[in-house]
Parts: structure tokens; C-alpha cells; sequence
């Protein structure tokens, strides 16, 4: 295995209908599948009553050798996730109707959290296939490393105070004259 995988998933994204004196719909990632084509613009998947889901877009999901701790932890959830991020474009002129973007999937939690964190963009987790899981836990085994546990060695707090303590050699040190009155 490379020391870098890609996936093509595609990124089903749904748009529901709210009540809500200042929105009329909220945009949400619901589901991913592998192995998706590329696609120049969004297709409807499924309608229902005041929703509609849409093939939003391909990404190409990564994962990379030095991330495996992550992945382990994802995998280690009662649900294992794919968190899906989309951009807000409803500034753009291009397409009114689509007001959001997916732009990127990940299966680390730690990134996705960094991105939670910033607060741009919409990320959501949405349930890992079977079959993804089985490809991760692939790339876990074949890459992993656990690090050793370095045990840190307890230093003489005495000795180092002692340090900062005593005065530079043949340097004079001039103490203050008191006056008195």
C-alpha cells in the first residue's frame, strides 16, 4: 500500500424545508457513497415531502500514514463517521439556487474538529459504509505504528534551584547603600 489512498465518494447533501422566521431551508450532508463518478453539476437522487436530496459532488477521500491514530479513534466509535464539510457560496452569483459547496471528507476526527473549531464551513459526521470502514481498517494495518511510552526522568528540583541561585565567579556585585534619614 501507498503511504497515501484516495477514494472517490460521492457527497449526497439535502436541502430541508424549516420553520423559521429567518430561513427557509437548512443544507446538510446526509450520506456518502464510494466509487462515485465525477459530475459537473448536481443531480436529484430522492424528493420527499419538504426535502430533496442531490448528488452534490465527487471528492476524493485521503488517507495518509502519519494519521492513523485518528483513524483508529473514528474507527473506535459506537458509529464510525465520515465528516463532510461544506463551503457556504450563497455570495456567489453562479448558482443561486445552491447556496452551499461540499469541498471536503475526512475520516479524522482531530481534522475535522480543526475546522469545527474555525467556524466557516458546515461539518457534519455522517455514518461510514461497511465497506469504507474495511478499506480504513485496512490502511490502519498496514501503516500503524504505535509510539513507545517514554518514561520522563524526574530531575532534583534542589540541584536546579541551586543553580539560579548561586552568583557568576569574579563578577563584583555592588549592594545597594542605605541612607537612613
Amino acid at each position: 500500500m501507498d503511504k497515501v489512498e484516495r477514494l472517490p465518494l460521492g457527497i449526497v447533501v439535502e436541502r430541508r424545508e424549516i420553520d423559521n422566521p429567518w430561513e427557509d431551508h437548512v443544507w446538510a450532508p446526509v450520506a456518502v457513497f464510494a466509487g462515485a463518478p465525477e459530475i459537473d453539476e448536481w443531480r436529484v437522487m430522492e424528493r420527499g415531502e419538504g426535502w430533496i436530496r442531490y448528488h452534490a459532488g465527487t471528492l476524493s477521500l485521503e488517507l495518509f500514514r502519519g494519521e492513523t491514530e485518528a483513524y483508529k479513534v473514528n474507527l473506535s466509535e459506537e458509529v464510525p463517521s465520515i465528516y463532510v464539510l461544506l463551503r457556504d457560496t450563497s455570495d456567489d452569483d453562479d448558482d443561486p439556487e445552491f447556496e452551499v459547496e461540499p469541498f471536503l471528507a475526512t475520516v479524522s476526527p482531530y481534522e475535522a474538529q480543526d475546522y469545527l473549531d474555525a467556524g466557516d464551513e458546515i461539518v457534519e459526521p455522517v455514518t461510514m459504509p461497511d465497506g469504507i470502514i474495511a478499506w480504513v481498517q485496512a490502511f490502519i494495518d498496514a501503516h500503524h505504528e504505535d509510539e513507545p511510552f517514554k518514561k520522563r526522568r524526574l530531575r532534583n528540583h534542589k540541584e536546579e534551584r541551586e543553580v539560579f541561585v548561586r552568583r557568576p565567579e569574579n563578577i563584583p556585585v555592588s549592594r545597594p547603600v542605605r541612607r537612613d534619614g
